[in-house]
């Protein structure tokens, strides 16, 4: 699904990847975690082809970028950032923002066809949203809109779904609603990349992890080996302890830097 080979990336002399390797196959599903400035949002934008290395290979999808028309590798894939939402037309009904995802526009300037609106009434009744799809898309709650963007990602149905910290701020309550709907992406031909800073984001949909730091895969692997004491109290450079709790990590940091 992605193969990326020996990603540098320099910029104003500054090095933000250092020799990046990842792959990640058909029918898993990954989180990449790390600290702010670690290369996490850079490894999705060269993922989905808004960003190119300074020098390595960017494979997606069996395309290879700088080699193919990546606008057309893009309609195999979703992608939810709060960038995306800031992009899209407030006063827009919410079931046409969401029918845009099927020709990935940012909005209709003509008639939609009936096809395309059914799917995407479907969809908003899937996400528990079938009652607002008349409403402005301004209208909505945070965690509605987070909701709807899920949907419109699903709409030209992908086959690769990355999402830039699509729980950034979100209360519990929204938090939890929302991670339930990507919990039924399980039963969805999808795979999923995920970024977060939360390690109680890793619901059991989630089976590896890639954690970056300073601009390198300091580990990658099946989640529950990843996802050790001592791998992230190196990589966030804090004394933290992982425990398990309804097949989710969640973590224990120590005040003022002293080990737990």
């Amino acid at each position: 699904m992605i193969h990326l080979r020996r990603l540098f990336l320099r910029r104003d002399e500054r090095d933000i990847l250092k020799g990046v390797d990842l792959t990640i196959h058909k029918g898993e599903h990954w989180v990449i975690l790390g600290r702010n400035g670690s290369g996490k949002t850079t490894l999705l934008e060269m993922m989905t082809g808004y960003l190119f290395p300074s020098s390595g290979t960017v494979d997606v999808l069996g395309n290879r970028y700088g080699e193919v028309d990546i606008r057309e590798v893009r309609k195999d894939i979703g992608y939810i950032s709060q960038s995306v939402i800031e992009k899209l037309t407030l006063r827009d009904p919410v079931w046409e923002v969401v029918a845009t995802g099927q020709y990935a526009f940012l909005r209709f300037y003509q008639e939609v066809d009936n096809a395309v609106r059914l799917k995407a009434l479907r969809l908003l009744d899937e996400a528990g949203l079938g009652h607002m799809a008349e409403h402005p898309f301004g209208t909505l709650s945070q965690g509605e809109r987070k909701k709807a963007i899920l949907a419109r990602a699903l709409m030209a149905d992908p086959k690769l779904l990355i999402m830039d910290e699509p729980c950034a701020g979100l209360d519990l309550h929204e938090r939890e609603k929302l991670l339930a709907d990507l919990g039924r992406l399980k039963d969805h031909d999808i795979t999923v990349v995920y970024v977060t800073h939360h390690l109680e984001e890793i619901i059991p949909l989630f089976t590896h992890v890639a954690l970056v730091q300073d601009g390198l895969i300091a580990a990658a692997g099946p989640k529950e080996e990843v996802l050790s004491s001592d791998l992230l109290s190196r990589a966030y450079e804090w004394p933290v302890e992982v425990e398990w709790a309804y097949g989710r990590p969640w973590i224990k940091a120590s005040s003022g830097g002293e080990q737990l």
